[in-house]
């Protein structure tokens, strides 16, 4: 409780110190937004204590280098009796000149010894980054010839689904059609079965054998199919026995069988197409 108490503490002088004479924002005071804000506060101290100690560190090296300034200046005065100031406009443009270049090239000093590896390290950085925009100019016309063949890619695409768009289209068009007719179709089906039904229940209601039934013909229709194929070989039989010269009584005896079982398989053919015409 006592820490809670002083993180509040904390965070309220903090608050004080960042606002100010401003007037502080309302917000609530809970354990969570107090452990929040004591949180930033301590990262804005630590952020303060290193920039002042980094600007402590500028400011000492400001000063090293003003007094090592007016100590090469002092030098110069004493073992040439020269100053910056006697300069004319030329020369102080110059020797500006000069700094700058120092400082551009990061030079602890104006001498030869210094200009000389830097501008020759500058050099070298120059030669890199050519080198460097020049593997960047060949990775450039890869993409631009991949991104060349990527847009003819897109664009034959877009031509083969504009195809397939209206192939799709007539298709669905077709299957349409064929689904209406698939409709009509089972309509008269049905329209058909319930009316053959009815015809059947009013023939039968009218004494109508029920072996004259739709399914009735169609089953005798089988049957007299089945009979013609079974008189085929029969026929053939009898024919076979007719080219024959032997026993003419046994031969006769044959026919009559053959001509007796013709006989009855074509009656009851003949009794099978009566009762279907009728």
């Amino acid at each position: 409780m006592e820490a809670q108490q002083e993180e509040e503490a904390q965070v309220a002088a903090w608050l004080k110190k960042i606002f100010g004479d401003h007037p502080i924002p309302q917000y609530e005071v809970n354990p969570r937004t107090t452990e929040i804000l004591h949180h930033l506060s301590e990262q804005n101290r630590v952020r303060d204590r290193d920039v002042y100690l980094v600007i402590e560190d500028l400011k000492q090296k400001a000063s090293e280098y003003e007094s090592e300034a007016k100590h090469l200046q002092d030098l110069l005065m004493e073992s040439v009796n020269f100053s910056p100031a006697n300069l004319s406009t030329t020369g102080s443009r110059y020797l500006n000149a000069l700094v700058d270049s120092a400082v551009a090239l990061e030079t602890k000093d104006t001498s030869l010894a210094s200009f000389i590896p830097a501008v020759n390290d500058l050099t070298s950085d120059l030669f890199r980054t050519k080198s460097k925009n020049e593997e960047i100019k060949l990775e450039l016309g890869k993409l631009e010839k991949n991104l060349t063949a990527t847009l003819v890619l897109e664009k034959c695409l877009r031509e083969d689904l504009k195809k397939a768009e209206l192939h799709l289209s007539t298709e669905r068009v077709k299957v349409d059609s064929r689904l209406q007719n698939m409709d009509f179709l089972k309509a008269k089906s049905e329209e058909f079965r319930f009316g053959i039904k009815a015809a059947e229940e009013q023939l039968s209601a009218r004494g109508m054998d029920a072996s004259l039934s739709h399914q009735s013909l169609v089953a005798l229709s089988e049957e007299l199919a089945e009979l013609k194929q079974q008189t085929i070989p029969l026929k053939k039989k009898l024919e076979s026995y007719l080219d024959l010269m032997p026993n003419p009584s046994l031969a006769q005896m044959k026919i009559e069988e053959a001509k007796q079982e013709l006989d009855t398989i074509e009656a009851e053919l003949t009794k099978k197409v009566d009762m279907m015409e009728l």
